[in-house]
């Protein structure tokens, strides 16, 4: 784990909405997943065609299910992630062959770095006209799992989540003013607490084992592993739920 000393940034300019003792459980941020849409196409060997060929989230017309996901902030119309995951009856490398095409029609830029392609999975990374985004494929069944997610930048700077050049941004808080701390990367972060007051911390990328301390009494004790550019919510208050990258 990496020791260098993070830049810990005063309460986020947007207020948050607590629900329970959990931060983030309430207004601030939502995340709304489509429902899972089946899709009964025969297998083939065809080549893939889009189902919309002017979605911003490609998917192709043979998949057998589908889903999406948003990441929302009260406030901010446009979301700060959008996630879409399906089952598509194809090989890898002919779904790996439909996204690059498709997602450089819609002005998507492949990254180099980090681009792994084996027979079984496959991981790419893009800059997209919105933000960063992800592309991962994997091999069940007989089908190829799609997980496609595109960040927005512009949505996370006005909510004041974009962490800094080469951090990663934690985002905190309980509910009960002035009882509780956050111990992570040997320190320890008093919570001011109490409704509307998240906090935020930046850190190197890396694992982090972070404990939650109330009243003197260890709540709770977990790991988060973060990377430049992410933004994680940690669900402090939140029974065994576990972070959540918001961007």
């Amino acid at each position: 784990m990496t020791t260098m000393k993070p830049v810990m940034r005063g309460p986020a300019r947007r207020l948050l909405p607590l629900c329970g003792l959990a931060l983030l459980g309430g207004g601030l941020i939502a995340t709304s997943a489509g429902g899972w849409m089946p899709h009964l196409s025969p297998r083939t060997s065809a080549a893939l065609t889009p189902a919309d060929p002017d979605a911003d989230m490609p998917v192709p017309k043979q998949h057998s299910s589908s889903s999406s996901n948003t990441t929302r902030v009260t406030g901010i119309e446009i979301p700060l992630r959008v996630g879409l995951q399906a089952h598509v009856p194809a090989q890898l490398g002919a779904v790996l062959a439909f996204y690059r095409t498709e997602l450089a029609k819609r002005g998507w830029e492949e990254k180099p770095d980090g681009t792994v392609v084996a027979a079984d999975h496959a991981q790419l990374a893009f800059v997209s006209p919105k933000g960063p985004a992800t592309l991962k494929l994997g091999r069940a069944k007989d089908e190829t799992i799609v997980d496609l997610v595109q960040r927005n930048t512009e949505a996370v700077a006005k909510a004041d989540f974009l962490p800094m050049p080469g951090q990663a941004r934690l985002i905190f808080g309980y509910l009960a003013p002035d009882v509780a701390s956050l111990a992570i990367n040997d320190q320890t972060i008093k919570i001011a607490g109490g409704e509307n007051h998240p906090q935020t911390l930046d850190l190197p990328p890396g694992t982090y084992s972070y404990q939650l301390v109330v009243s003197g009494y260890t709540l709770r004790s977990d790991t988060i592993t973060v990377a430049a550019g992410e933004t994680w919510s940690l669900r402090l208050g939140d029974g065994d739920r576990k972070p959540d990258q918001i961007y």
